[in-house]
């Protein structure tokens, strides 16, 4: 199982999801540009010392990303969905796909997944944050899958 986050803009944001992955034994793939420089010491302060336990892979386009995914199913998390995460059949090696902070993924993007999946949430708010995010789909997946960390 893999995080993948799409042009990512916060370094925060970032760090929670390696730490995330370090947690959960998750690898996290980042594919840039990214709103941030990689060096960005927010980086390292948010991860803290789990970024030394978390595989990271950096792509420098979707295409190159894309290419490198093999047979596995790439799977994009977006409000834009009707499929609620928790009616979906996860597979142990799916990579788990997030867009940018402030607009996703292009269509371009999203057409070239093979399943659009919505965490449900209430009407009034528009998003939860990247990290959150992130952390309730691939729990979900994990579970799904028998893959929970003992």
């Amino acid at each position: 199982m893999r995080i993948a986050l799409f042009e990512p803009e916060i370094a925060g944001n970032v760090g929670a999801v390696l730490r995330l992955g370090a947690c959960m034994g998750a690898a996290v793939d980042l594919i840039e540009p990214m709103g941030f420089e990689w060096e960005d010491r927010r980086v390292r302060r948010t991860a803290m010392d789990y970024i030394d336990h978390v595989s990271v892979t950096r792509h420098p386009s979707f295409d190159v990303f894309k290419n490198a995914l093999g047979s596995a199913r790439l799977v994009l998390f977006t409000t834009k969905s009707r499929q609620s995460a928790y009616e979906f059949s996860f597979l142990p090696d799916d990579v788990l796909l997030f867009g940018k902070e402030s607009a996703g993924v292009p269509p371009s993007v999203a057409e070239a997944c093979n399943a659009r999946l919505r965490i449900p949430m209430r009407p009034q708010v528009r998003s939860m944050n990247l990290a959150t995010s992130a952390a309730l789909a691939l729990g979900e997946a994990l579970r799904q899958t028998g893959s929970l960390p003992g």
